[in-house]
């Protein structure tokens, strides 16, 4: 009676092993037939981490050639810059004068840039003063003005639409726009002067913003007093300027 007892019970701990293995070997990790689902997640979340930083990578070596490319535009262009205000030998002051001689009146702006060609089919850019006259009778014109030789190269009507306010912020003034080019000069090489009626940030009082390039600084940037001729730095435009403001005019 005792004995079959104990066969019972090894027969029953037998079964309640065998049962236990089975569940155990059903659900457990090193089964090559079972993939949680929880790993395929974790191997696709490991998968689009990857592709994004892949993707953040490239943008931002996009975003690094773009600047790369705008910081060698900007250094082209003061080197521009450089090379026609010191291949110039008239000065600004001296262009207002021949353009004057071409078409009476108050010059308003004179800038050194780019022609493209010429009258003779040479279609090499080339240096030139474009002078903005505004005449008695309110007729505008723009002469162009050979930079080595002062000559005219020829002049053009233009129409423009600010006569009026060109007109109100040139009364009462002292200064013309030769004056101030000469007021510039001793701060670097004239490349451009040009009435602004607006006024610092639009404050209505007018000045002449006068452009110098010089080695070693590139553009500056000046506002010239319409009535006094005192020189400051255009704040407008280099906020972090650290050039104090200078009084008097420089003569070539």
């Amino acid at each position: 009676m005792k004995r079959n007892i104990v066969i019972a019970a090894v027969t029953a701990a037998a079964l309640i092993g065998g049962g236990t293995a089975t569940a155990l070997a059903t659900t457990g990790d090193d089964d090559p037939g079972t993939t949680r689902q929880s790993d395929v997640r974790d191997r696709d979340d490991d998968a689009r981490g990857a592709a994004d930083d892949r993707a953040d990578d490239d943008a931002d070596d996009r975003d690094d050639s773009r600047d790369h490319d705008r910081d060698r535009d900007d250094r082209d262009d003061d080197r521009d810059d450089d090379a026609r205000a010191s291949s110039a030998k008239v000065t600004a002051a001296e262009a207002v004068a021949a353009a004057l001689k071409e078409a009476p009146g108050t010059a308003v702006s004179a800038e050194l840039d780019e022609e493209d060609g010429d009258d003779d089919g040479d279609d090499r850019e080339r240096a030139v003063w474009e002078v903005d006259v505004l005449a008695g009778d309110g007729t505008w014109h723009s002469v162009w003005i050979d930079p080595g030789t002062g000559k005219v190269l020829g002049s053009e009507t233009d129409d423009e639409d600010d006569t009026d306010e060109v007109r109100a912020a040139l009364k009462g003034t002292s200064v013309d726009a030769a004056e101030a080019a000469k007021a510039a000069a001793g701060r670097g090489t004239v490349t451009s002067v040009e009435l602004d009626e607006d006024g610092y940030r639009g404050d209505g009082v007018a000045a002449w913003e006068v452009e110098t390039t010089s080695p070693g600084k590139g553009e500056q940037d000046w506002r010239v007093d319409v009535k006094s001729g005192k020189v400051t730095a255009d704040r407008s435009h280099h906020s972090d300027s650290d050039d104090a403001d200078d009084s008097g005019s420089d003569d070539d």
